[in-house]
């Protein structure tokens, strides 16, 4: 396994598979990797393909008072999963590779960044398509991969792979989570033992809202305040959201006719935690 810390190192490795012959394939990720970041490396790995993860803690992406310096960092464990993995690259750029001094530039995807997370975390989403639109471009992928609880950002991403034309296919992996159901995050670290337990409230809260419309329910008012009493009644919280969405355009839907996604946020003793689930 190769460790690339520079833009021009990273390119050589992947200029060399491409020689090889090799298909490239990318799991970008902020590090501090679990098991869900491993469903998306087992996912990129097939014979034949060259399987890049990038590990950066992207600076753009958070707002004031937002946990950045705080963020969990385990660069050696890190390392080593994704060298017992099988990842042929590891991408580990600083900030100064990435943001040079004058850097002025950014990407912004209208509409689907309206709701949801967006007005919660005002930039966010810019950050977020301005360093992917970077790592694609550094290590110019076949397929990049991405996972389902952060489902507003892969949104974000193929939306913005489709309209700046970048020949990049984008997978979406189903949601990993605890056994009891919790979905895994890397902010999940951050819960004390008591917040932990209560944190199972928001994949509850989704399954029933989910059993609500199988049984027949159209009126999703019904469902969000059904969910919301649930998130509430497990213990002190702050909720940013509770919404009911069209899965393609993320937008808020009143009458259940068709596909849609329930999707929560919650903060728990100041944790930011999201979960969603899709009812075809």
């Amino acid at each position: 396994m190769e460790v690339a810390r520079t833009i021009e190192d990273a390119r050589l490795a992947v200029r060399r598979a491409r020689q090889a012959g090799r298909s490239v394939h990318l799991v970008p990720t902020m590090g501090a990797l679990h098991e869900g970041h491993m469903s998306l490396i087992r996912a990129a790995r097939a014979p034949g393909r060259f399987v890049a993860v990038s590990i950066f803690v992207n600076p753009t992406q958070f707002g004031p008072g937002e946990d950045l310096e705080k963020y969990p960092r385990p660069v050696e464990a890190d390392l080593a999963l994704c060298r017992s993995a099988g990842v042929d690259l590891v991408f580990m750029p600083s900030p100064e590779q990435m943001y040079p001094e004058g850097f002025a530039t950014s990407v912004h995807v209208a509409g689907l960044t309206d709701g949801l997370c967006g007005p919660h975390r005002p930039g966010h989403f810019d950050g977020v398509a301005t360093v992917v639109t970077k790592l694609f471009n550094i290590i110019q992928p076949d397929t990049a991969y991405f996972g389902q609880k952060d489902a507003q950002q892969a949104a974000v991403i193929r939306r913005m792979t489709e309209d700046l034309n970048l020949p990049i296919e984008i997978v979406v992996c189903p949601t990993v989570r605890e056994r009891d159901g919790l979905a895994l995050s890397s902010r999940n670290v951050y819960l004390s033992p008591g917040a932990r337990r209560q944190a199972v409230c928001l994949s509850e809260a989704l399954r029933l809202g989910e059993r609500m419309i199988r049984a027949g329910q159209t009126d999703s008012a019904k469902v969000i305040e059904a969910m919301r009493t649930h998130i509430t009644s497990a213990g002190p919280c702050s909720i940013d959201y509770v919404e009911i969405v069209d899965p393609r355009t993320l937008r808020p839907v009143s009458r259940l006719a068709g596909p849609c996604m329930l999707a929560v946020a919650v903060r728990i003793e100041g944790t930011r935690l999201i979960d969603n689930v899709v009812v075809e």
